[in-house]
């Protein structure tokens, strides 16, 4: 089964009907689960969604999210205690001209543990790190 991970600069637009990137990131998340893509992502990525939320939409969005998000079959959400350290040396270390956060890190060796070519993302630090983004267009 193919895999796409999904990255915070998607579920914030996608939770949040009003954002100029919602329709964008809906349609590719639709195609993707029409085409049985299964979503993966990380706790990292639903922490730092849940942060977000919480501080631009509010209390009850940030809490639906993180109570829906990994609502089986449509995506995995994986753990990552064991990728921090691999984040920290083979990403950030490696990438030092690049602003990565500690979570793009574990997002990218994630998505190299599990041979994970393209994100559904918004954020042009997967593209810098050379995976591949659904939307294309979605560079920033």
């Amino acid at each position: 089964m193919a895999e796409l991970f999904v990255d915070t600069s998607t579920w914030y637009p996608l939770v949040v009907g009003s954002h100029p990137d919602h329709e964008a990131v809906a349609g590719a998340l639709r195609a993707a689960l029409t085409a049985g893509t299964r979503l993966v992502t990380s706790n990292l990525v639903v922490m730092e969604t849940h942060a977000l939320l919480l501080h631009r939409a509010g209390r009850q969005v940030a809490l639906t999210f993180a109570q829906t998000v990994a609502q089986p079959p449509t995506v995995l959400v994986t753990s990552t205690p064991e990728l921090e350290e691999a984040a920290l040396t083979a990403w950030l270390g490696r990438y030092r001209d690049q602003d990565f956060s500690l979570a793009d890190g574990v997002s990218f060796a994630i998505m190299t543990s599990r041979r994970i070519s393209r994100a559904l993302a918004l954020d042009r630090h997967f593209l810098a790190a050379g995976f591949d983004l659904e939307p294309p267009s979605g560079e920033r």
